[in-house]
């Protein structure tokens, strides 16, 4: 049941700071497409990791934690304001760069010659 808790209140966190993200007066996030990927709690409320991702690259998604993380009071009331909760973890923004590293890795596959037609010739002839 603790664990059914535990993932609830994550999304509700995840939901706060996302609509607390425009109130954010910062240029590295109120003029960029910034977004709230997943969020992390550990299950004693010590720690809540947000992951950031920014439009534009890992240099904008590292420029938008670093202003987040000089205001993360705003989120703080927000979430004490909104969700009962028996400690407020302490709020670790990260960056989140996962959507640049499937972009590459997919570059590298479409690069890649095509294996199966040669497989599937070989395979024919193997049988015959």
């Amino acid at each position: 049941m603790a664990n059914h808790n535990l993932s609830r209140l994550t999304e509700d966190v995840k939901r706060e700071i996302s609509a607390a993200l425009p109130e954010i007066k910062d240029k590295h996030v109120s003029g960029e497409i910034v977004s709230v990927s997943r969020v992390e709690i550990t299950s004693d409320l010590s720690y809540c990791k947000v992951y950031i991702s920014a439009l534009g690259g890992e240099e904008k998604t590292a420029q938008a934690v670093k202003a987040l993380e000089k205001t993360a009071g705003v989120f703080v009331r927000r979430i004490n304001a909104r969700i009962k909760m028996r400690k407020m973890p302490k709020l670790l923004f990260l960056p989140d760069n996962s959507q640049e590293y499937y972009e590459k890795i997919s570059r590298i596959l479409d690069s890649l010659p095509e294996l199966s037609d040669e497989k599937n010739d070989s395979d024919e002839q193997d049988g015959e």
